[in-house]
């Protein structure tokens, strides 16, 4: 084995070996499983390049103490981030209903599960994945003129299915 080869072979023992106990280490400075995992990331990244001069001695002391390190950074770093204000930004949509955008894709979703298959693919193929009728027709094996009339059948179904279920659309 080469010099290189060597260095890497034992930085990833040691990643197999102590990348346990790190996370651990790293799991309780965050409180947060995936946190943890980029915070360990960060830090066996950090170390890599200056593995051949730790290696020797006590490499998983440094490691926890540039987990420590990258973590205080991570923590002052987002402190600053944050700007308290006296409203909240969205003051204007308060009194809308936060479930109103769900409630609508849910009815969509159902709806279209009731229209024939070919009906349903044309709707898909057209309004959801923005083609046009031409490309539409050639994916479905039609002429235009058929896609033309199943989204209109289709559109008409949907529109009374959901003024039926009183669903406000745009």
């Amino acid at each position: 084995m080469t010099g290189k080869d060597a260095t890497t072979a034992d930085f990833e023992e040691f990643v197999r070996a102590c990348g346990p106990r790190l996370l651990r280490v790293a799991w309780l400075l965050t409180g947060d499983a995936h946190l943890a995992e980029d915070l360990l990331q960060t830090a066996l990244a950090k170390v890599w390049p200056k593995w051949h001069s730790i290696s020797g001695e006590h490499p998983e002391a440094y490691v926890r103490k540039t987990l420590v390190h990258t973590h205080a950074t991570w923590w002052r770093r987002r402190w600053r981030g944050e700007v308290p204000h006296g409203e909240l930004p969205d003051s204007a949509a308060r009194g809308a209903d936060p479930f109103a955008g769900v409630d609508l894709e849910d009815s969509v979703r159902h709806s279209l599960q009731r229209l024939p298959k070919r009906q349903r693919a044309v709707v898909v193929l057209r309004y959801f994945e923005d083609l046009s009728v031409e490309e539409t027709a050639q994916i479905l094996g039609c002429k235009p003129g058929t896609v033309k009339s199943q989204a209109s059948k289709a559109l008409r179904s949907l529109r009374e299915v959901l003024s039926d279920k009183d669903v406000h659309y745009v």
